[in-house]
């Protein structure tokens, strides 16, 4: 059976090879710290369960303070000029779209037929992590279109691929970390406190009320800790489960589902999620470093509501 710790030993081997080129980059100005950075990470998939809660502790607060020390540094190398990437863009046209497409295609494949394989009474991929295992089956065959396509050298994925990381920096980790942390407020009893203080100050005796507090609640977790992954396990526990799903018999799968897109509004409105909004704009060499997020605030308020009358619809059927 094909594990998650498949996809860890590929992540662990890619953020390796990015920190052996950032040490080997005489042009960087910062190749050591980047080394580190990538190095620590790469250590963390391929040897994480062996060192242990302490040993894990240590390995992340190093890399936050390498990160803490200033903005990891950018290769001044040669790369492609502008005028090559428009000559490349002109010469493929749309036929630069096909590599991306096969991730969700792929994806969709292992989820909804690999999924169902067998070997003997052996499932060939582990039917809890079919997904994330797909897609980085995916993403392998997306590099392997681009090179039939592209023709580009061995190692221009890897180059490239540490290009755009070393811009990105440490907001690279803001989704891992964040669910990270959400799983400890979960297990620290965050949940229950919160659930707690919510119902001394607000009604839960209503469908409609559980409902407004739970996806507002996770829009709003979610602008304060930058990630619904991390404020999902908070108000599940604190609110979804205890009301929407043991009191009133809302359907567990319909409750999280638009519970999590619900969260994802937030996303759209917060700083903290610096993955999604700041560093597009700084990708893009954009003035106003929130402009992604005043774009996205007139269609992530709408989306909330909308969220709300779908999961009064739909989670409670069942009961009429």
């Amino acid at each position: 059976m094909i594990r998650l710790g498949v996809v860890y030993i590929l992540a662990g081997l890619v953020f390796a090879a990015y920190a052996c080129l950032s040490l080997r980059d005489q042009t960087h100005p910062k190749r050591g710290r980047n080394a580190l950075f990538w190095g620590l990470l790469a250590a963390s998939f391929l040897a994480g369960d062996h060192f242990g809660d302490l040993g894990n502790g240590i390995l992340v607060l190093v890399l936050a303070g390498t990160a803490g020390f200033g903005r990891l540094g950018q290769s001044v190398g040669p790369g492609p000029s502008p005028a090559d990437k428009q000559a490349s863009a002109q010469h493929f046209g749309n036929r630069l779209f096909l590599p991306a497409l096969v991730i969700p295609v792929v994806v969709l494949f292992g989820t909804l037929v690999v999924k169902t394989w067998r070997l003997g009474d052996v499932p060939v991929l582990d039917p809890k992590q079919v997904t994330l295992i797909s897609l980085a089956a995916g993403a392998l065959l997306a590099v392997a279109a681009a090179f039939i396509l592209l023709r580009q050298p061995l190692i221009t994925p890897l180059q490239e691929g540490r290009r755009l990381m070393d811009l990105v920096g440490w907001a690279a980790l803001l989704p891992q970390m964040l669910a990270a942390l959400g799983a400890l407020f979960a297990l620290a009893g965050v949940g229950k406190l919160v659930g707690d203080l919510v119902t001394t100050w607000i009604p839960m005796d209503t469908r409609a009320a559980a409902v407004v507090v739970y996806c507002l609640g996770m829009a709003i977790f979610t602008l304060v800790m930058g990630n619904a992954f991390a404020a999902f396990p908070v108000m599940t526990a604190g609110i979804a489960l205890p009301f929407l799903v043991h009191r009133f018999g809302g359907d567990p799968a319909v409750v999280c589902a638009i519970g999590m897109l619900s969260g994802f509004c937030g996303t759209l409105m917060t700083p903290l999620a610096a993955n999604f909004n700041l560093v597009p704009t700084a990708l893009l060499e954009l003035k106003d470093r929130f402009a992604v997020i005043r774009t996205q605030i007139p269609t992530a308020l709408p989306l909330l509501l909308i969220n709300m009358g779908l999961m009064y619809v739909f989670a409670f059927r069942a009961h009429g």
